[in-house]
């Protein structure tokens, strides 16, 4: 087959300003779709042979605000992720496990579903499994067989690489460049570049009945079938890690173009991929990716974060820093970049976070009313006006360079940064009226703080945070204890400043702040908010270092006071040759 002979189908007009980044002409082009005013997506999911990590969540997290944009921008859209749930990787682990390959299955795709909740992933429409797509995976090697670009070989089906001309054209190589499978396959392909499409069963493996005897199909195949069943012959933007660019997705044009005659797919959009990192990350809309948009065939395809390189569960990671953490982290910069992963990173964007909902407590306290029960507009409108009043122009400008940002290839980097300036505005709006004070009863000012609040709000539904209360960490560091040691500290701090001990008070302020924690002083009291993974425990040491700093100046009713505090929070200090340690009952 040849290009000339792909009947390209009537796409829409161009969106006035959204431009998206396209993998296989490699450019930015004007955004149109193949049906008006609708957007159709498909985007590569799991093979659930094992529990996710924070790998698996990176598409997810960033197709799920491309739909929430492009819904945002007035569009009907339609979100497909596919499951594997039969591969060699699923039947090996049900033999050691001794368990079915269904089984595994099942328990693997509950763990997804739980991480793509607890990250805000809410938005995808089917979930498609290659076990109940038999039909139509059968179907489309028939129709390749019958067109001469597939043959079957002792039981074995396969795709005749030589017989596309276009084969190439994604990832930029040539059939002479091209590796198939080897081993035993190899004696049986005419090509060493033909790739499975129907692998014949062995003995015992989980098969289903074909044309060609029972056997189970190959991975690029299934998701050829999966979008066209959900999709159509050609939909608007298939999604996936830059690491599926070759073979996967080569080879899925390969099929799906070749049978239908049409191309396959508008838009290839490619995310980078996750690498482990010892650097942490900077805070303020800034990240901790590696420079620009990556390429297929970088680095950073090589170096992927996997479970072979040492990826941790994604559940544990999301109980010790919460989803909301987590997503604003992935989001921090353009998605075509590599995201260099460590722990510390996240808890500095978490740093970021703190700073946001510290102006929602804000809001709060001024108004008595939630930010999460503002309601914002959820379409586009460019009609936004300022009648002269200086912050709503602001925030107004704000709002442009934020759908700017997301306009330019979903440059979500570059949307956050635009929220920092935004609550910026708006804090200082709080602080020039006065609001917490003298201000209180001025009607006008408290106005313009919640039309410019609501803005704030009208860009982060985009953004999928802070879409509802609940995915705020309730302590940070996951344990409800942090709470209650530092409501200890707190108290401490006001009885060494009410003595006049400022020695003590500046040694609390001065240890909070390493560990990411704000202290807040207000009107009604000590506010705090922040820390990490390793909080707690940064915390009782320096409860630790204060019992032993007042029993060294021999002022034991404090000594006491920690100690008794800390007990009746269950709470133990054992004093040893080495130090003190403490202990949780």
């Amino acid at each position: 087959m040849t290009e000339s002979k792909l009947q390209t189908p009537e796409l829409s007009a161009p969106h006035p300003t959204l431009h998206v980044y396209n993998t296989l002409s490699k450019k930015k082009e004007p955004f149109r779709t193949v049906e008006a005013g609708k957007v159709s997506i498909y985007l590569c999911g799991p093979t659930v042979y094992d529990k996710a990590h924070i790998g698996h969540m990176v598409g997810p997290v960033i197709f799920d605000c491309i739909k929430r944009y492009l819904q945002y921008c007035g569009y009907e859209v339609t979100w497909v992720v596919n499951i594997t749930d039969v591969d060699d990787k699923l039947i090996k682990k049900a033999n050691e496990r001794g368990i079915t390959m269904l089984e595994v299955a099942e328990e693997n795709i509950a763990d997804y579903n739980f991480n793509l909740s607890a990250l805000g992933v809410d938005t995808i429409d089917h979930f498609p499994r290659a076990t109940d797509c038999m039909d139509e995976i059968i179907a489309l090697i028939e129709s390749l067989v019958e067109q001469g670009f597939a043959y079957e070989s002792e039981g074995d089906v396969y795709f005749e690489v030589s017989k596309d001309q276009g084969y190439g054209k994604l990832s930029n190589r040539n059939v002479e460049q091209m590796q198939g499978e080897g081993g035993g396959t190899a004696v049986r392909k005419r090509g060493p570049a033909d790739f499975a499409l129907w692998k014949t069963a062995k003995p015992g493996e989980p098969s289903w009945e074909s044309p060609w005897g029972q056997g189970r199909p190959g991975w690029h195949i299934e998701c050829s079938a999966m979008s066209r069943k959900l999709l159509g012959e050609t939909f608007d933007i298939h999604g996936g890690g830059l690491d599926l660019v070759f073979p996967h997705h080569e080879n899925e044009i390969a099929q799906s173009e070749c049978c239908h005659s049409k191309p396959m797919v508008t838009y290839w959009a490619h995310n980078g991929l996750l690498r482990a990192s010892s650097a942490a990350g900077k805070v303020g809309g800034k990240s901790d990716r590696a420079g620009e948009p990556a390429s297929a065939g970088d680095e950073s395809v090589s170096g992927k974060m996997s479970r072979s390189k040492g990826a941790g569960g994604l559940a544990e990671l999301i109980q010790r820093q919460g989803g909301e953490r987590i997503r604003f982290f992935l989001l921090r910069t353009h998605y075509r970049s590599t995201v260099l992963f460590n722990e510390p990173a996240i808890e500095e964007a978490g740093s970021g976070l703190d700073g946001f909902y510290r102006l929602f407590k804000r809001y709060e306290r001024i108004t008595g009313k939630s930010f999460y029960d503002l309601h914002a507009p959820a379409i586009r409108d460019e009609e936004h006006t300022s009648a002269g009043n200086s912050v709503l122009e602001a925030a107004a400008n704000c709002r442009k360079k934020f759908i700017a940002a997301m306009d330019d290839d979903f440059n979500t980097g570059g949307a956050i940064g635009e929220l920092f300036e935004l609550a910026k505005v708006i804090n200082k709006h709080c602080d020039d009226s006065k609001l917490e004070d003298s201000g209180q009863q001025d009607a006008e000012a408290i106005a313009t703080l919640e039309k410019s609040l609501t803005t704030f709000k009208e860009l982060t539904n985009v953004l999928g945070l802070f879409v509802n209360a609940d995915a705020k960490p309730q302590a940070a560091g996951g344990d409800s204890l942090l709470g209650d040691v530092m409501q200890l500290v707190i108290d401490l701090r006001a009885e060494s400043r009410e003595k006049k001990n400022f020695a003590t008070a500046d040694v609390i302020r001065d240890c909070v702040g390493p560990l990411g924690i704000v202290l807040e002083d207000r009107a009604g009291g000590t506010e705090w908010s922040g820390g990490g993974a390793d909080t707690l425990d940064g915390v009782m040491q320096l409860l630790i270092k204060l019992r032993q700093t007042a029993r060294a100046s021999k002022d034991f009713a404090t000594s006491d006071a920690i100690r008794d505090r800390l007990a009746a929070l269950g709470v133990t200090l054992e004093d040893r040759a080495g130090g003190t340690e403490w202990v949780k009952a």
